[in-house]
């Protein structure tokens, strides 16, 4: 992935950055803020719903407990057993039904909130339409809505259901008992409250209130506003644990979230629930968001243009400095560069005017230097008569030797020649291995003629090796350390060259008996190497880099051994690879 701030212009990543690191706070901001306003808006709006579903039920729970009793007194009066159990003759089973029904009918009066009760017996003889006191067959009682809560209980409310009276429909929830006289079933009371004043009730003061009555099975008696199904609550819901709480309810399909908030009074038959649209409670959250977000908006547009403003005034010096780099041309006319900057920038510009002063500078100090080279090559293509002029001198000294008798001074003659041929070699850097042991035997014969056969040499070289290249020069600074320093004050002494392929490596070894490399006065001086060792370890460095070992240590049965190492080269390397 490519680094964008390699890339792309500067003011660019910076208005970017900037405007991005902005947009990163303020949403973050306006997160934060939503969650923990939302939280603490929840949790205030449960609490105090809560409070609310409580007092709520307590009166709820006083008013219908009130009907329960005057149920229960009704249905343990004397004349209305007597008139259940169907002793008296005709005439005093009217007169106890007249009684009873004007009886039930000053309870209609004396509490606005019946709206009607039904009395369910075996034989009801006499009945008047026009009364909200109504006596019914005993079967009758199977088709009600109501039965089916009773049937396994003595009493029990319904939920809310339409009754047909003499004024036309009525909602109301019945609370039906079933009356026993000595165990024995005699009938069913029911009395139908009015379940406007149930609901007007669980309105309070708010009219756009989602309030609903459960009874202790979870079956909704009555609701104001949403029904369990709407909500999408269901019968005896698991999450109605205890006598209040609080959860989120997430329905599905369209995904909409609700607060559900429920109180149940201690020993009441019923459980108040209040639902709450989720975003009705995150209302001032979202407000405070959208005024943060207004607010960060135009932070971002103050802060754009601020960030258009500065990235300017930085890329304005650049852009100069640029443009004077582009048009920059050696020896020719300079662009000018602002003076008045004193911070970086200015460090800047004096570094580029001071760097154009060095390369003015250096290239006419090149222009100088080519001229000298040119006058070297020339100097040089002059000189080139001089290594002729230096062998036929040798030739010469060597026949003149010869005519003297001299024989041993033409043998050296002879070997110098051979050296100088082998060391000049037309101005290469790299010879083979077989030139360079050739030239190297030529000195130790030389130095063999001066001792007079107290100086022994051997070289150990496979015929495969000797067409391998190295750069030329290399053993004879070691040879001629070990029999300076190694042979110093001896008459005799023996050195052995020996030459090794390893893999992709070439080994050369040097070993001689001489007084070694501790013992000598000059070890240390020996151990580090004279102008002729550092002359090969330099050329060696130029040549292989790291990729090459000399070292000189001390030889196991005395003398020095000195070790060699660099790579296997089959060809020798052109000028622009050394």
């Amino acid at each position: 992935m490519t680094n964008p701030f390699k890339k792309y212009r500067i003011d660019l990543l910076f208005i970017v950055c900037f405007a991005g690191l902005i947009t990163l706070v303020l949403a973050s901001t306006v997160w934060i803020s939503y969650a923990i306003s939302s939280r603490e808006l929840a949790e205030n709006t449960s609490y105090y719903q809560k409070r609310l579903l409580e007092e709520l039920n307590n009166e709820i729970t006083g008013r219908l407990t009130s009907i329960e009793q005057v149920s229960l007194t009704t249905s343990r009066d004397n004349d209305l057993l007597a008139f259940l159990s169907g002793k008296d003759d005709v005439f005093d089973r009217y007169r106890r039904s007249m009684g009873i029904k004007q009886a039930l009918a000053q309870l209609t009066y004396s509490i606005p909130q019946i709206q009607a009760i039904d009395l369910y017996l075996e034989q009801p003889q006499w009945g008047d339409r026009q009364s909200y006191i109504q006596f019914h067959e005993l079967e009758a009682a199977v088709d009600q809505s109501w039965y089916s809560s009773l049937e396994k209980n003595d009493f029990a409310w319904s939920e809310e259901h339409q009754i047909s009276t003499f004024k036309g429909e009525a909602s109301v929830l019945s609370f039906s008992r079933k009356i026993y006289y000595n165990t024995r079933f005699m009938g069913i009371l029911v009395v139908h409250v009015k379940a406007d004043w149930i609901r007007s009730m669980l309105e309070g003061y708010s009219q756009d209130s989602n309030r609903i009555m459960l009874d202790t099975n979870g079956r909704e008696l009555l609701s104001v506003g949403k029904s369990m199904q709407e909500a999408g609550l269901l019968e005896s819901d698991p999450r109605f644990v205890g006598e209040s709480g609080v959860f989120r309810l997430h329905t599905q399909p369209h995904g909409i979230d609700s607060l559900i908030v429920y109180s149940k009074v201690a020993d009441s038959d019923w459980m108040l629930v209040e639902i709450t649209p989720w975003e009705q409670i995150t209302a001032g959250s979202v407000k405070l968001a959208g005024a943060i977000i207004s607010i960060g908006i135009g932070a971002l547009v103050l802060a754009f243009l601020l960030t258009l403003w500065l990235s300017r005034q930085f890329m304005k010096p650049i852009a100069q400095l640029v443009k004077a780099m582009k048009t920059y041309v050696v020896g020719g006319e300079q662009p000018e560069l602002t003076s008045d900057y004193t911070n970086e920038f200015g460090v800047l510009f004096a570094g580029y005017r001071r760097l154009n002063e060095r390369i003015e500078a250096l290239y006419l100090s090149l222009a100088e230097r080519y001229e000298q080279q040119r006058k070297a090559e020339i100097e040089a293509l002059q000189a080139n008569i001089n290594p002729h002029f230096l062998y036929n001198t040798l030739d010469q000294l060597n026949w003149m030797a010869i005519a003297e008798g001299q024989d041993k001074m033409s043998r050296i003659l002879e070997l110098m020649g051979r050296m100088f041929r082998i060391g000049l070699s037309h101005g290469e850097s790299f010879i083979t291995i077989g030139e360079e042991l050739t030239h190297v035997e030529c000195y130790l014969e030389i130095q063999q003629l001066r001792w007079e056969d107290g100086l022994e040499y051997e070289v150990q070289a496979s015929q495969n090796l000797l067409q391998l290249f190295i750069p030329k020069m290399t053993l004879q600074p070691f040879v001629e350390n070990s029999i300076i320093h190694g042979f110093n004050s001896r008459q005799s002494g023996r050195i052995v060259i020996k030459v090794a392929e390893e893999g992709a490596r070439v080994r050369m070894t040097i070993i001689d008996d001489g007084s070694g490399l501790s013992n000598n006065d000059k070890g240390n001086s020996r151990r580090k190497g004279g102008y002729g060792i550092r002359n090969v370890r330099e050329r060696f460095t130029a040549y292989f880099g790291e990729d090459y070992d000399i070292s000189l240590a001390e030889g196991e049965q005395g003398g020095t051994v000195v070790s060699i190492t660099f790579p296997r080269l089959e060809e020798a390397p052109g000028k622009s690879e050394i």
